[in-house]
């Protein structure tokens, strides 16, 4: 699909700058702390910490890092199995394979679009009966919106399995008045350059396990002992954050509330022009939870609306507006084929119906109102052109 348009490209999730990063910048740069660690470093991770309302946080260079090392401290090792979220991008899953593991994947339920306890929970089952338990349960909260915590926490809790809590796209989001990222042994943030606050490229994993986090920070610094000289005796990873980008961090941490507010406004608009078009159903936000609404995410039934999500999307991108389908479901993937599979329900797959039908539209904090009314129109002629040929 190629773009047709000359009008400005709208972006899926644009960074949005508070305006006071130069000043931590500037800080970093005047004091010459420019290499990883350093006072931002320690700052931002104190200051996370607080916000989510955890223990302590370690800073890192992607989200992706943060999963591996959650694993790692897991101990997770060849041979081992974890399960994970099926509906979700592949970094998720990228860093059990890293470690020799097996991914076993889990589906969505129709109520959050992210981890199904009925199938976590036959999974669980299962491996309890073949007497080789998951090392680890990778829950992910998908587009803003935290899974069924309560139901994944006593299940893995029967079972005595950890939960690391990817909540990479969930950050200022809640469940039932607790943060999301905090329920699990681990969580994961990401600060990717899409994300609704950013570092250009960062993460952060946090824990109450003081001394896990601890341990993190030492292998995320290659693993280097207390001497002299460079002392190793076990493997590390090099994945601090530099102290320039935990800088900008900490100016976003300070809007993270606006940029809530601001996207579930964009989320709030789509839902007032578009809801009443048959076919067009927006992703719920289950009672007692509160999306950060990262991405506005609909699904599109052709019966119903006339038109395929595909040819929707066509529409999109012609007049330049980034626009996305849902995530390609791990276990639809080519990297993971052959690996098992614990499916909602015997009546369909819903993580496949909603990579079908799913489509994330533009929502970034930053968007006008008139940039969101061109998506608006522009989704509005499609639908009318296609119901008129039909």
């Amino acid at each position: 699909m190629q773009v047709t348009s000359d009008k400005k490209r709208i972006y899926l999730s644009a960074p949005h700058m508070s305006g006071n990063e130069q000043k931590y910048i500037k800080e970093a740069f005047e004091t010459n702390w420019i290499a990883p660690l350093g006072p931002n470093v320690d700052a931002f991770e104190e200051e996370l910490a607080d916000y989510v309302g955890i223990g302590d946080a370690a800073a890192v260079s992607s989200g992706t890092a943060a999963i591996h090392l959650a694993l790692k401290l897991l101990d997770v090792h060849q041979g081992d199995k974890v399960f994970c979220s099926s509906l979700t991008f592949v970094a998720s899953a990228n860093p059990i394979i890293y470690l020799g593991a097996e991914p076993i994947f889990i589906d969505s339920e129709p109520k959050t679009w992210n981890m199904s306890p009925q199938a976590l929970g036959h999974a669980l089952e299962d491996a309890a009966r073949e007497g080789h338990l998951p090392k680890a349960v990778i829950v992910v909260n998908l587009y803003g919106q935290s899974a069924q915590m309560d139901e994944i926490v006593s299940l893995c809790d029967s079972y005595n399995v950890p939960i690391i809590e990817d909540a990479a796209e969930s950050l200022g989001s809640t469940y039932k008045g607790q943060a999301s990222g905090t329920f699990g042994k681990f969580g994961v943030y990401s600060f990717n350059g899409n994300k609704i606050i950013t570092t250009s490229g960062g993460g952060m994993l946090v824990s109450n396990d003081l001394e896990s986090l601890k341990k993190a920070r030492f292998l995320a610094t290659q693993a280097r002992d207390q001497a002299e000289h460079y002392e190793h005796s076990q493997m590390g990873y090099n994945y601090r954050l530099s102290n320039v980008l935990a800088g900008i961090g900490r100016a976003q941490l300070e809007v993270l509330a606006e940029r809530v507010v601001a996207r579930r406004a964009i989320f709030d608009r789509y839902y007032e022009e578009l809801s009443a078009i048959p076919g067009i159903q927006f992703m719920p936000e289950l009672e007692g939870s509160w999306s950060n609404r990262w991405l506005t995410a609909l699904t599109i039934d052709e019966q119903e609306a006339g038109i395929s999500r595909e040819l929707l999307l066509k529409s999109l991108i012609e007049d330049n507006i980034e626009a996305r389908p849902v995530w390609k479901p791990l276990h639809m993937q080519p990297l993971f084929e052959g690996t098992r599979f614990y499916a909602h329900n015997e009546e369909g797959i819903v993580s496949e119906q909603l990579f079908k039908s799913g489509l994330c539209l533009p929502s970034g904090s930053n968007m006008t109102e008139e940039e969101q009314m061109r998506i608006v129109d522009c989704m509005k002629k499609a639908l009318n052109k296609h119901i008129l040929l039909s």
